[in-house]
């Protein structure tokens, strides 16, 4: 239920939306994110929630692909259902039509629910950003980049996918092109991790920036 008295939006809340391909990095930038200040809507934990036991999400994935995508605990199989819907776009497009606007709706909720405490910045951590459209509730939007090659091998190393799967789960998302058309800021993540620390921190400064300029902004109204 909704309070009866909600508290009033903060107007000087600025909401970035971060994205970047799978194994870009994106996850280690939201990381550092959170550790210099901001709040995170991580989309990823709310696609997570959205099919726990019990869920609505999981009843309508079980019908559409059937009891062989859940373990015997009764949860989501994950890597079954990935391998499922990574190798036929058709069955990715279902799943995503049962998911999104669940995932959209959540999103929403917990950017509305920062504003309410007051929060000056919150992060929109989401692989799908643009594909979900969440970037239409963002005031800039930064993109972690790196090559290809780079997230076929993390994807390798850290989830114990063949270089076919990889690249599998590459060719089911945007094209880095169309990404960095969109993005307000790119984030270089080709590098080691202390580069990533340089980057990280001259992107938080220029978000700081957007957060002064909105609160200035907000005092003089």
């Amino acid at each position: 239920m909704r309070p009866p008295h909600p508290a009033p939006l903060r107007d000087s809340t600025v909401v970035v939306g971060l994205t970047g391909g799978i194994a870009s990095g994106k996850s280690s930038v939201s990381q550092r994110f959170l550790r210099l200040g901001a709040r995170i809507v991580d989309a990823d934990r709310i696609a997570r929630q959205v099919v726990e036991p019990g869920t609505p999400g999981l009843r309508d994935v079980v019908l559409r692909f059937g009891p062989d995508v859940l373990l015997p605990d009764g949860s989501l199989d994950r890597g079954r259902l990935g391998t499922l819907v990574f190798a036929d776009p058709q069955a990715l497009a279902a799943l995503n039509g049962l998911l999104h606007p669940r995932i959209v709706q959540r999103v929403a909720e917990e950017c509305v629910q920062a504003r309410r405490d007051g929060i000056a910045l919150v992060v929109v951590d989401a692989a799908l950003l643009f594909e979900l459209g969440l970037d239409r509730q963002c005031d800039a939007t930064v993109l972690v980049d790196c090559t290809a090659d780079q997230q076929v091998e993390r994807l390798m190393r850290d989830r114990g996918l063949d270089a076919t799967q990889a690249r599998q789960r590459l060719a089911a998302q945007w094209a880095p092109e169309a990404r960095r058309a969109l993005a307000s800021l790119v984030l270089d993540n080709r590098g080691t991790l202390a580069d990533l620390d340089v980057e990280t921190l001259r992107v938080w400064n220029s978000l700081q920036a957007l957060v002064q300029a909105r609160q200035t902004g907000a005092s003089s109204t």
